[in-house]
């Protein structure tokens, strides 16, 4: 297999999307500055480059999707910097390392109603020249050590006159150049960068010197690696203004493909004798699986679904649970996109909940019946486990009675890595501060072809099962989940179906599974078959598939009342939650509410008889 060459910069802030490239097998990496990098990919020495994104307009190169460097605040190593003010300035000598920056530059400079004259120059020089009314651009590493009386951090200032983080540099490639594979081999390295910062922090410092606290601070505080909707949204506003300046044509974001097209060999087998053997509660194998979700007939699908649910739970009975969803700070770094609920930190919407106003959630929860938070938010860079011991433990002391299901397996492995602590001890160290149970969220599709193109820096299907795996075996419980309707096709869902069960047969830590259809609204990700149909078919499906767990909830909340009856019928023994506060799926778009009394007339005319329970699945008073 022949390796591509692609050109990236030796500067710290790339470091975390290089460093697991050393050793690579697809990707042999070249180190040079960044208008470097951008010379060597217009002249074909490389395959691909990390590129500043002032570098794009003008060509058809390819972008990597979702990985990106970026700020969306303070940004530090991108500065303007004089003896005077900038508005004194009468020229600005522009550090030839990057396109990007003196672009920004120019935007920043104008819209302050400022037109210096602009001289390209090394930064070095430019520094040493910026005395009385001139200033100075400098990019990277060097940026660290400039001292000066008036430091203008580009980052902070386009992400004030926008509201929107700023993308520097982008993975792109030439057209074509690129092979799906060798998207997901810089899609890997990335995500192993993301683990690894405080050990690159370390290293830099040891290169270069200086603090190596900071340098962590600077890599896993002011940058951002992800090129989710805001991202992009920041991308186009920065080549949309760089156009309207003159600085470079029109632009319009071309992406590579991602999509790795694998197909195992599947063997010859009978729908009939498939479906038989999913009502009887025989064990399907991935190809009965595959092939009962693409050719069965719904009614049939559902019919063996429906054996199986009256075959686990005979008694007619559906429960429900009245809790509340809290998302405690819509803070993330992850910026999927299938995502309309996050924030970039800094963004005007960002939030993190105080504890006055979780209390008062958490009072109204227990006034209206309520026994459990489940308790989830985005990656805040910021929150270490010291900042969710002191929550739980607040939580457990001032309303004892409330069940704590907390923090998704994504939440937990980000914890562990900001905290920089085996997983083990981290889940103990939450236990004992009083987390009761985890919700299955954040699995998405648990297939990496798959998350690889919805939420590239997210942890991968084996990272997310290893969290279930270490929570099981210290005694917590967790509800397992599938969002699909992303484009994926059979075999992924049925790959996600497969490994939960693979998991559950080892721990039988799952109390209960619950999919939805992506709800794409106020996201940039195209939706696959997300409708009625295509919810009904999945959540019979994974009746079949998930022979071990016991339980099926019906998503109400994401298809309505009337479509969550059906899935009574289909396999589902449960109507989920009440659910006093639901923030994330609406922030796409839907809005379906229930009370306590509604779901309970849903469940008796769809013929079954209503019942509170824990998140155990244990009855509990009404």
């Amino acid at each position: 297999m022949a390796r591509i060459r692609a050109a990236a910069v030796s500067f710290l802030n790339a470091r975390p999307l290089t460093a697991a490239l050393e050793g690579s097998k697809r990707i042999e990496l070249v180190l040079a500055e960044p208008s470097a990098c951008a010379a060597m990919l217009e002249r074909g020495e490389v395959e691909a480059a990390l590129l500043p994104v002032g570098a794009l307009p003008g060509h058809d190169y390819e972008v990597v999707p979702g990985l990106a460097i970026g700020a969306d605040g303070p940004v530090q190593t991108v500065i303007l910097a004089g003896e005077q003010s900038p508005a004194v300035w009468d020229e600005v000598y522009l550090d030839t390392a990057s396109r990007t920056s003196q672009v920004l530059s120019r935007i920043l400079l104008h819209e302050r109603g400022l037109h210096p004259k602009f001289t390209p120059m090394p930064a070095v020089e430019g520094v040493a020249r910026a005395r009385g009314t001139k200033g100075a651009l400098v990019i990277g590493d060097r940026a660290f050590g400039v001292k000066a009386n008036h430091i203008l951090d580009l980052g902070r200032e386009w992400n004030a006159l926008t509201g929107l983080p700023m993308v520097f540099a982008v993975w792109a490639g030439r057209p074509g150049a690129l092979a799906p594979e060798d998207v997901a081999e810089l899609t890997r390295a990335a995500r192993e960068g993301m683990g690894i910062r405080t050990e690159l922090a370390q290293a830099f410092a040891r290169e270069a010197g200086g603090d190596a606290e900071k340098y962590r601070r600077y890599l896993t505080h002011r940058l951002r690696y992800s090129l989710g909707p805001h991202e992009l949204e920041g991308l186009e506003t920065y080549l949309a203004k760089g156009a309207a300046l003159g600085a470079f044509p029109a632009h319009t974001l071309r992406f590579a493909d991602d999509v790795v097209r694998s197909r195992r060999a599947r063997r010859a087998v009978s729908l009939d004798t498939a479906l038989q053997k999913g009502a009887d509660g025989e064990r399907l194998d991935a190809d009965e699986a595959e092939l009962l979700d693409e050719k069965a007939p719904l009614l049939e699908l559902g019919l063996a679904a429906d054996a199986r649910r009256r075959a686990l739970h005979p008694e007619g009975v559906v429960t429900y649970i009245v809790s509340r969803n809290v998302n405690y700070t819509n803070v993330c770094s992850t910026a999927c996109h299938f995502c309309a609920f996050y924030r970039p930190r800094g963004h005007k919407e960002a939030y993190v909940l105080d504890r006055e106003v979780l209390g008062k959630k958490i009072q109204e929860t227990l006034d209206l019946g309520g026994i459990e938070i489940l308790l989830q938010g985005g990656l805040h860079p910021d929150l270490g486990i010291e900042w969710y011991e002191e929550l739980f433990r607040w939580v457990k002391r001032d309303y004892p009675a409330i069940n704590l299901h907390a923090l998704s397996p994504e939440e937990i492995w980000h914890i562990a890595r900001t905290s920089q602590l085996p997983l083990p001890e981290t889940i103990a160290r939450l236990v004992a501060a009083g987390l009761d149970s985890i919700p299955g969220g954040g699995a998405e599709v648990l297939d990496d072809e798959v998350r690889r193109r919805i939420a590239p820096l997210k942890c991968s299907t084996d990272e997310w099962l290893t969290v279930m795996k270490a929570a099981h075996r210290q005694g917590l419980r967790s509800t397992a989940t599938m969002m699909f309707g992303v484009g994926e096709e059979s075999r992924h869902r049925v790959t996600h179906l497969v490994r939960l069960r693979e998991l559950q047969d080892e721990t039988r830590g799952f109390t209960a599974f619950i999919c939805w259809t992506f709800q794409p609204e106020h996201t940039r990700l195209a939706p696959g078959d997300n409708g009625a149909h295509a919810y009904l078919r999945v959540n019979a499906l994974s009746r079949l598939v998930l022979d071990n767990v016991p339980n099926l909830q019906a998503s109400w909340v994401t298809m309505g009342g009337g479509v969550a009856q059906a899935s009574l019928h289909m396999g589902c023994n449960d109507f989920g939650s009440v659910m006093i506060e639901e923030n994330v799926v609406s922030a796409a778009g839907t809005t379906f509410q229930m009370d306590a009394e509604e779901i309970e007339r849903h469940i008796r005319d769809a013929g079954f008889t209503a019942a509170r329970r824990n998140m155990r699945y244990q009855r509990v008073g009404s």
